[in-house]
């Protein structure tokens, strides 16, 4: 044992006498002594009223993914509103619909979120969160997103999926829930693979999937590459009682995506309502104030969204909609009753549903789901 001892030792003095050992250590020991024990923060600068100005008024909206349109119309709501040291709009990226109910209720920052109504309803029906309807509120209805299902050559109807590898997008996204929904309605038992669908895409072309859902406004850029040419198709996902809790009727079509349809073709789908949470703070927290700021900007410079270079999206939304199984914010629901009368009650669209119409609300589809729905209130 002393012997090895002993050579450990004559090794290290070696080492220790070598330069580049030497000055190797030297760096070290200078380093060590430049580096502060406890590093400056804002309050130990003396930025506290910098610190103070940025959080103060800094409302944090969770958007979706970034090949989603969620953080889109975050990211239009933080060009229209920001307003400074007066309104800051923090727009985040997240899983989506299905994630941003929890993040609304336990993420720190997360006072407003865009999620779907198909989502929610699916939570409080199940018991997810507990008191969900109280907790959470909506401030309004936004616009729609589309059913989008994206399938391989092989792949002619929705029916031909059963048993099928089909991609459900990353876990929190809306076609975790959306999807769900719809084949399990249907009666189509499918293999869902939760994975990105930027990734899915790929593994669609690869012929690990047999499908894909995504579901977000179209068109969009997710498909941006794809051509009739190669096979690869939307599937038509036909609109009908089974569905006629949460949805509306739309369509996919030549004008939405060029270069997967020839001009005037069209596949028929659904869309499902998009919605503007908030959690409901009570009227005596600090986070409270912060939302009540974000609603009057939201009301008052709504116009502005309406106009390029906004989304097209913002077009169809019906302000004064309402969203059935929910309750709207009281703050929102004081905002809009009061220039409902004024000026903004000139610009508030109407329309034929108590949730807002898809923007091709005009075509043959939307006219049969009236027809129909008629029928069915006689």
């Amino acid at each position: 044992m002393r012997s090895r001892m002993s050579c450990i030792a004559s090794v290290l003095l070696v080492m220790a006498a070598s330069p580049a050992w030497s000055q190797a250590s030297d760096e070290r020991v200078v380093l060590a002594q430049a580096r502060p024990i406890i590093a400056p923060t804002a309050a130990t600068e003396g930025e506290q009223d910098a610190a103070a100005r940025v959080n103060n008024w800094t409302v944090g909206v969770a958007g979706g993914l970034i090949e989603g349109s969620f953080i889109h119309f975050a990211a239009d709501l933080a060009k229209a509103l920001d307003d400074g040291d007066k309104l800051r709009i923090l727009p985040i990226v997240t899983y989506g619909a299905a994630e941003n109910i929890s993040d609304l209720l336990y993420l720190k920052g997360v006072d407003i979120a865009i999620t779907n109504a198909d989502v929610f309803e699916e939570y409080r029906k199940n018991h997810a969160f507990s008191n969900i309807e109280r907790r959470i509120n909506y401030i309004s209805e936004m616009s729609t997103s589309e059913f989008q299902l994206f399938a391989g050559p092989g792949i002619k109807t929705i029916q031909d999926l059963a048993g099928k590898k089909v991609g459900f997008n990353s876990k929190g996204s809306a076609a975790n829930i959306t999807g769900k929904i719809v084949f399990e309605r249907l009666g189509i038992p499918v293999q869902a693979v939760f994975v990105n669908n930027s990734i899915a895409l790929q593994q669609l072309h690869n012929g690990e999937l047999a499908a894909l859902v995504h579901t977000a406004a179209k068109p969009n850029d997710l498909f941006k590459s794809e051509t009739a040419e190669s096979g690869f198709h939307f599937l038509s996902v036909d609109y009908s009682a089974k569905l006629s809790d949460y949805y509306l009727p739309t369509s996919l079509t030549s004008d939405d995506y060029p270069k997967l349809f020839k001009p005037g073709e069209s596949v028929s789908t659904i869309a499902v309502p998009v919605v503007l949470a908030v959690y409901n703070w009570q009227a005596s927290s600090d986070r409270f104030r912060r939302v009540e700021r974000f609603i009057q900007y939201y009301f008052e410079r709504f116009d502005t969204m309406r106009k390029p270079p906004f989304m097209a999206k913002w077009r169809d939304v019906n302000l004064a909609a309402k969203v059935p199984g929910w309750t709207r914010y009281w703050v929102a629901e004081d905002v809009l009753s009061k220039t409902a009368s004024g000026q903004a009650a000139a610009s508030l669209p109407t329309s034929p549903t108590s949730s807002s119409a898809p923007s091709d609300a005009g075509d043959p589809v939307y006219r049969e789901f009236l027809e129909w729905r008629k029928k069915q209130h006689k």
